[in-house]
């Protein structure tokens, strides 16, 4: 599994990765420190990826303006956009739906439910490429 991380927070990349090293399943992982990076690297002629996690609160570009931007462009509307945050306002949570994410998943206070809630997560990216899912992506968030 090919995963982007765009967060802002090395901590936040560093506890990531980490958990994804932990997570039984063959996945390689690029980190972005802002949207700009993200989306350049969208644009290129490098492999997509199978899920985007997404930092809200970056600067240059924030989470917002970089799912606006991948659900816009017809060759990522497949790519499923999981929201990482630490924020979690029901408001936003809706409007981000709305936008087209896939999930959210609210940054958590130990590494232990990081690692339970990316394992969720991870799984629910795996099911939904199998072809017997239907593809109609229900928003989920992981909490």
């Amino acid at each position: 599994m090919n995963i982007f991380l765009a967060d802002d927070d090395k901590d936040d990349r560093i506890f990531f990765s980490e958990v994804l090293d932990e997570i039984p399943m063959k996945m390689e992982t690029t980190e972005f420190p802002d949207g700009v990076g993200l989306m350049a690297n969208l644009h290129s002629d490098k492999a997509l990826p199978d899920v985007i996690f997404l930092d809200l609160n970056m600067p240059l570009m924030n989470g917002f303006e970089c799912l606006s931007d991948i659900r816009q462009d017809e060759k990522f509307l497949d790519i499923p956009v999981i929201i990482y945050s630490t924020s979690f306002h029901p408001m936003e949570v809706e409007r981000l739906e709305e936008m087209g994410a896939t999930g959210y998943l609210k940054k958590p206070t130990s590494y232990n439910q990081l690692k339970t809630l990316v394992y969720k997560c991870v799984n629910h990216i795996k099911d939904l490429s199998s072809p017997e899912v239907n593809k109609e992506q229900k928003f989920i968030i992981f909490e």
